[in-house]
């Protein structure tokens, strides 16, 4: 059991929450009970995810897509407001992590994929430090076949789009998610191959002339594992119990 302020005080310092300018609130955004002893865990905070955290007790459900996303209706109403009475009538806190969780360099989403995927990271490119990863596979791989790798780790086919030259790829980059526009720093940092979780209607055309393997994995998909992570820390360093909960998501 922990005290849900010491819970969230320890998470937000461990993910270094001030160090970064984000789209939503990062640490505690829904405040719950303030005794915590059943942690649920899931990418987003969608009403699925929320009755499946009330279905099984949970006092607080951690994600990484969670809620008041910059820009949007600050009106309690519809969708917003069936999430908010569910959440305040099970009396379950919320706690979500954006980019924080994205670049932890252990439980961050970017060197969990790695670690699902086979990656060795070597560091970091892009305009953002931290965020989009580069590393090298353990040999040379054909597009079609890192495909299908990618396909069987995350149960997800990926969308590839193969370079020009087709080449085997060695170096890589990728950052999970919405990171489609990275792919330009890819190209310039001399990579085989990029991967992101979604791709826009240029990515196509950017891949193709600069030359470099595009992947899209999907959002959903290459964003499970920093969430899991991070929880089962937090469950064994505060004696919780940690329930992980999966919303299928093709996106």
């Amino acid at each position: 059991m922990v005290k849900r302020k010491e819970l969230v005080a320890y998470t937000n310092q461990l993910l270094q929450i001030d160090r970064f300018r984000d789209y939503a609130p990062n640490g505690l955004q829904v405040e719950g009970r303030d005794e915590i002893r059943v942690l649920a865990s899931a990418v987003t905070a969608s009403y699925a995810a929320l009755e499946e955290a009330a279905a099984m007790g949970a006092d607080a459900l951690l994600v990484h897509h969670g809620y008041f996303w910059q820009g949007e209706d600050v009106a309690v109403v519809g969708m917003k407001r069936r999430r908010l009475a569910m959440l305040l009538g099970h009396h379950i806190n919320l706690l979500g992590y954006h980019l924080p969780l994205d670049a932890h360099g252990v439980f961050g989403n970017n060197v969990q994929l790695a670690r699902v995927l086979g990656i060795q990271v070597q560091g970091s490119f892009g305009p953002e430090p931290g965020i989009a990863l580069l590393g090298e596979l353990s040999s040379p791989t054909e597009g079609a076949e890192l495909a299908r790798r990618i396909a069987l780790a995350l149960g997800r086919e990926p969308l590839h789009v193969a370079a020009q030259d087709a080449r085997p790829i060695r170096r890589i980059g990728w950052c999970t998610g919405a990171a489609q526009k990275y792919i330009e720093a890819a190209a310039e940092s001399g990579l085989d191959a990029y991967l992101s979780g979604e791709a826009s209607e240029q990515t196509f055309h950017a891949a193709r002339e600069m030359n470099i393997h595009f992947f899209a994995a999907g959002h959903h998909a290459t964003e499970r594992y920093g969430v899991i992570a991070l929880s089962e820390h937090l469950a064994e360093k505060f004696l919780l119990q940690h329930h992980s909960i999966e919303i299928a998501n093709p996106i």
